[in-house]
């Protein structure tokens, strides 16, 4: 059932809010207007922006331009970590947010005393904010790579600009948190990943949707409750030292814990001594066995984890406690898991917190939003290119498609930028050049699979894109992962995935670089000849 809502006035001011089923026009509910306003807002993040943003998107309104048509592509330029591939998240972050443009009264009032907003602008701006474009995006779970465009924007120009900044803030943080869970569960080789990261995060929100996001990467829980309920996600937990330091002795915290949480009783036992701790726990788990339940882990929270582990299983397996399982938390990283699997820990489940969610050691996954092309006043959309000194900051213009190259064996080969009417012929070889270097080319030879990436999200500002269950995001992630060879997938020194130009996308960089170094010669002449 679809519903709308009608505003109850009395002295021109808004009182209270009608719910109306919108098929029958029934009101089926009220509520107090501030109420509303207050939950409409949480969902509005039209000012959760930059102040460019507005004064671009007004200028280009006062100036007869804000109908242009235009194409922006959001991509990023290098993989986080020094790693070989990114996880794609996010598309619903940004669906809410689009269907929710909108611009208050108070937000205008609020620019006014800026100072920098002529009274024209605000009037444009105050008109109201909406996008009436189309958006195209790589699913959610897909793996991605530098230099592609994860999202197309098409609109009038106005539009297109105001989306720039919380694109990037939701896409480019959630696509971060996602490919280190995506790495954490390489390091694991199949053990279960669970998010602790919640403490840890910048901020509430990012909690949040880090933990949505990282259970699209692989991980198998997160002990965030809100991405429970929200998410659907396993909610995981066990209990803080401070639970033990609160008894007078740790086997009374281990029993009282147990006495409470008979069927979900994990054990932290390193508060005071690891070997001690983990004996307090085989009695409680022994008297859990007398009661028809079972001590379902423990967990190590520091020290010479490898040993601890390894040390901690024998105890349990002697005990006759194979079942219970280890956890081991205490700052946490690939590297890290990595090398205490290289060193045979009895690990079962890796409880990973700061380094995950706020991707230490690459904190900003550094994703741009370019313009591509450009409406001269023919409908034609024209490409342009922003150059730069630095080759790795040249864009790839026109608007353009990814085309994924699969070899006979279901594996990804390598992806090809194209002109998006441009067709790939599958019984002949196919000529892809590299973005920057002109000796560098690649043949894809048949026999291969081609497959284009990106889906459209919103037509004529009208969503047109059902998300997935993130069940379903997580899977196609996970199956993305398993298509990728472990070239790529490797912590040190991984191989470069090949995205690539077609020939007609070349031959348009080309001309356009050749235009522009054209024009630069000939200006400075000219500036020469007036000196």
């Amino acid at each position: 059932m679809k519903i709308s809502i009608r505003d109850q006035k009395s002295k021109n001011k808004i009182d209270s809010l009608e719910i109306i089923e919108n098929n029958s026009g029934r009101v089926i509910g009220s509520a107090d207007a501030g109420t509303v306003l207050s939950c409409l807002r949480r969902e509005n993040l039209t000012i959760d922006t930059d102040l460019y943003e507005l004064t671009m998107s007004a200028g280009y309104q006062l100036l007869g331009r804000g109908n242009q048509k235009a194409c922006f592509d959001l991509y990023y330029r290098q993989n986080p970590d020094d790693g070989g591939f990114c996880v794609f998240a996010g598309i619903e972050s940004v669906i809410n947010y689009i269907n929710n443009l909108s611009i208050y009264p108070d937000d205008i009032e609020y620019l006014s005393t800026t100072g920098i907003f002529p009274q024209e602008a605000l009037d444009a701006l105050s008109a109201g904010i909406r996008f009436t474009g189309d958006v195209w995006a790589v699913p959610e779970g897909t793996v991605v790579f530098p230099n592609e465009p994860l999202i197309r924007v098409i609109g009038p120009i106005a539009e297109a600009q105001i989306l720039e900044t919380t694109l990037l803030a939701l896409v480019g943080h959630q696509t971060l948190i996602a490919t280190k869970a995506a790495r954490l569960g390489i390091a694991a080789k199949g053990a279960p990943i669970v998010d602790f990261g919640t403490r840890r995060a910048h901020g509430t929100q990012a909690a949040l949707y880090g933990a949505r996001a990282a259970y699209i990467g692989g991980c198998d829980g997160t002990s965030n409750i809100k991405a429970g309920k929200l998410f659907g996600i396993p909610v995981r937990g066990t209990h803080a030292h401070s639970w033990v330091e609160s008894f007078e002795n740790e086997i009374d915290s281990f029993r009282g814990f147990s006495e409470i949480f008979p069927d979900n009783c994990v054990l932290l036992v390193d508060t005071y001594d690891t070997l001690q701790g983990v004996r307090n726990a085989i009695r409680v788990g022994h008297e859990l066995q007398e009661k028809g339940k079972r001590l379902l882990g423990i967990r190590i929270d520091s020290g010479d984890l490898a040993y601890y582990s390894k040390t901690a299983r024998q105890m349990l397996n002697e005990a006759g406690l194979t079942e219970t399982k280890i956890l081991a938390s205490s700052d946490l990283d690939e590297w890290l898991i990595e090398s205490l699997k290289q060193q045979g820990a009895e690990i079962d489940i890796w409880c990973v917190g700061t380094s995950l969610m706020t991707s230490y050691q690459t904190p900003a996954l550094g994703a741009v939003y370019k313009l591509m092309a450009v409406d001269h006043g023919d409908g034609r959309l024209v490409p342009r290119i922003k150059i730069s000194h630095n080759p790795n900051k040249v864009t790839n213009p026109g608007v353009k498609k990814i085309l994924r190259f699969y070899s006979g064996g279901n594996r990804m080969i390598g992806d090809l930028l194209t002109q998006i009417d441009e067709t790939v012929p599958h019984s002949r070889p196919v000529m892809a050049h590299h973005p920057m270097y002109d000796y560098m080319k690649k043949v894809y030879r048949p026999p291969f699979r081609a497959v284009e990436l990106m889906v459209p999200i919103f037509l004529n500002g009208n969503q047109v894109y059902n998300c997935p269950p993130l069940t379903s995001v997580r899977k196609r992630a996970l199956q993305q992962l398993d298509e990728l060879e472990p070239e790529f997938k490797r912590f040190s020194n991984p191989h470069i995935y090949k995205v690539s130009l077609s020939e007609k996308l070349h031959r348009v960089k080309k001309n356009l670089l050749s235009f522009h170094r054209s024009k630069l010669k000939s200006d400075k002449k000219s500036l020469n000849s007036d000196g």
